[in-house]
């Protein structure tokens, strides 16, 4: 794919005020468009955002521009899911995955008691396993993972192929973990939505694909989380970079699955 032939299109919107003036969070999306669907492209991170369960927006901000760098293409991690009955075997699942990942177990324990004392997260925390800290110095804004996507008719395949309902939800969420785990200095990603209607979250590797998990929190809770254990980081701005400017496109092609036991 050339550039310039295609679009980031990204949305924001909050409650209360902007984020920057202590808005409440209410929803944020990413798209790639060419210029021809950029008013689909608009319409739909719109409406995403206007009908969110996190409350109604005074403030929203949908932005495009041309996309300079080349598109990479990375094929959809391998996907399974993790069935639970309470948010406690949530949790010691999701300790177990990361473990089997490669994250020690004091650096998860620190990372938990690091999402405790952080409300209003915007963006993925990035926590070194080595020091067991928190690098990326952000706050409340976090990184956020930006210039992805994956063509609507190529995902719908993917999901009738792996019998799942085709939600914008995961195919967002799968392309993002695609992304993230791409990079050599990612170990492992941990993810649970703000969203207090969805409860089901993740965590994704090279090494065990997109697990999802059923139940991370309890319903009507609006706390996320999203962090990003890496290891081997010679260059963070490097890393930031990537994450928030390098273009990818997710692509499936049905005779070339992966499977993960």
């Amino acid at each position: 794919m050339s550039k310039k032939d295609f679009y980031s299109v990204r949305m924001r919107a909050s409650e209360n005020g902007a984020h920057e003036q202590g808005g409440k969070h209410i929803s944020g999306g990413e798209l790639i468009s060419t210029f021809g669907n950029l008013k689909n492209a608009v319409n739909v991170l719109l409406e995403k955002a206007l009908t969110h369960s996190r409350g109604k927006p005074d403030f929203m901000q949908i932005q495009f521009e041309a996309i300079e760098n080349p598109i990479t293409k990375l094929k959809p991690l391998p996907i399974l899911t993790n069935e639970v009955e309470s948010v406690e075997e949530g949790h010691k699942t999701a300790w177990k995955l990361l473990e089997i990942a490669g994250v020690p177990h004091e650096c998860i324990e620190r990372a938990y008691k690091q999402i405790t004392k952080i409300t209003g997260l915007r963006g993925a925390i990035l926590f070194d396993i080595r020091t067991g800290k928190r690098i990326d110095n952000r706050r409340e804004k976090g990184v956020r993972v930006s210039r992805m996507d994956w063509v609507t008719t190529d995902f719908d395949k993917w999901a009738d192929h792996h019998n799942i309902a085709p939600s914008q939800r995961v195919k967002e969420a799968l392309v993002l973990a695609t992304k993230v785990s791409q990079h050599p200095a990612t170990v492992a990603e941990l993810c649970w939505s703000d969203d207090p209607e969805y409860i089901t979250g993740y965590i994704a590797s090279k090494k065990l694909g997109y697990q999802r998990i059923t139940r991370l929190k309890e319903f009507g809770d609006e706390r996320g989380c999203r962090i990003f254990f890496v290891d081997g980081l010679n260059d963070l701005q490097a890393y930031i970079e990537y994450l928030e400017k390098q273009p990818i496109f997710v692509e499936w092609e049905e005779g070339n699955v992966t499977r993960i036991n």
